[in-house]
């Protein structure tokens, strides 16, 4: 196992900036997923640190040692592609064997390596077998286990269950999360699913256009989201996001939507009247009655996913979701009058899209 960490790390193509100075620091046996839309760099990330593309500038550390100029080999990484990778020819065992040979392993240790592999995997029945005879789980748990016999100093996944249907990658998102308590191997994992990236890792990275939006302990970007792109990403449903502007109130300060209703923020520091703002307010801190701060709109859409309602509620042509617990009977253009608490309103400026902390 090894620590990695990114120092100014920057990537070009051309004249297009793809990377731009990023600095991540990376603990041993650390589970890091990056996250982020098409296009934010995470998998040319991920590329670099693994050696498959250089970096422009800057440094990548792997247990300290600098590895700038290292081939992916001596980098002692494992990667695990979304495309299994395997070879259609070669049975379970030898796909897992195959680097240790190639690195001039010895037969009786390549066999002792992929029977522990298999047995942690559960893939002891399956090690005769073609990879055409295997589901797509098996094929990934396969590509897995080849790179766990390597005892790597870290494994680096490049999206490796967008191939698999939705019931299948909760399935592998327990078992990747279950493999990383037991092996405790550093890794990195790229994903464009918010999902899981909150449910496998210990660290989410937050990426957009090539740079750190924010960082940290899922629960933390989740509870306090940084700026609007964070907040809008981290959720689901994603976090009704409304514009206002501030006025004075009796108790404090309120935020007024275009349409004249008013949203009840209590005392806060750092507003200003007329400070033009976003109010924030997750789906699923709404509920009906309650003593919080009362949002009425009418429904324009009713869908029930059992354990749930989701309403959407429009306020004055600004869309709402709203999450409520089981089945309600509600029909579409009726009003909606639900409450939240008034400490799970957030706010961001509207021009720098930041935070502002109550």
């Amino acid at each position: 196992m090894a620590s990695v960490e990114l120092q100014s790390l920057k990537k070009s193509f051309g004249s297009h900036d793809v990377i731009h100075g990023m600095n991540l620091s990376i603990e041993d046996g650390e589970f890091v997923a990056l996250v982020g839309p098409s296009g934010c760099g995470k998998s040319t990330l991920l590329r670099i640190i693994s050696g498959l593309e250089p970096a422009s500038d800057g440094e990548i550390r792997i247990g300290g040692q600098v590895v700038n100029h290292m081939n992916p080999r001596e980098r002692n990484i494992a990667m695990v592609f979304q495309n299994y990778a395997l070879y259609p020819h070669m049975s379970v065992a030898k796909n897992m064997g195959f680097n240790l040979k190639l690195s001039g392993v010895k037969k009786k240790e390549i066999d002792a390596k992929v029977r522990d592999a298999a047995r942690l995997l559960e893939l002891e029945a399956l090690l005769d077998r073609k990879p055409g005879q295997l589901s797509g789980g098996q094929r990934q748990r396969v590509a897995m286990g080849r790179a766990i016999v390597r005892n790597p100093a870290a494994f680096l996944f490049d999206e490796p269950l967008s191939n698999l249907d939705a019931k299948l990658r909760v399935q592998m998102r327990s078992e990747i999360k279950t493999l990383h308590q037991r092996v405790k191997t550093t890794s990195i994992y790229v994903t464009h699913d918010q999902i899981e990236a909150m449910t496998l890792a210990d660290r989410v990275v937050i990426l957009n256009g090539g740079r750190m939006e924010q960082e940290g302990r899922p629960i933390d970007l989740y509870n306090s989201p940084a700026n609007l792109f964070v907040a809008a990403f981290i959720g689901t449903p994603s976090m009704n996001l409304i514009d206002a502007t501030i006025i004075a109130a009796d108790n404090g300060w309120a935020a007024e939507l275009p349409g004249g209703d008013i949203i009840q923020l209590g005392a806060r520091r750092n507003l200003a009247p007329g400070q033009e703002v976003v109010v924030g307010m997750r789906p699923e801190h709404f509920e009906r009655g309650g003593d919080g701060v009362s949002v009425t709109g009418t429904t324009t859409l009713v869908e029930p996913t059992g354990a749930q309602t989701h309403v959407t509620i429009e306020l004055h042509g600004q869309p709402a979701t709203v999450v409520l617990d089981g089945g309600i009977d509600l029909a579409v253009g009726a009003p909606m009058t639900v409450s939240i608490p008034q400490d799970k309103i957030y706010l961001f400026d509207r021009k720098s899209e930041q935070h502002i902390p109550r």
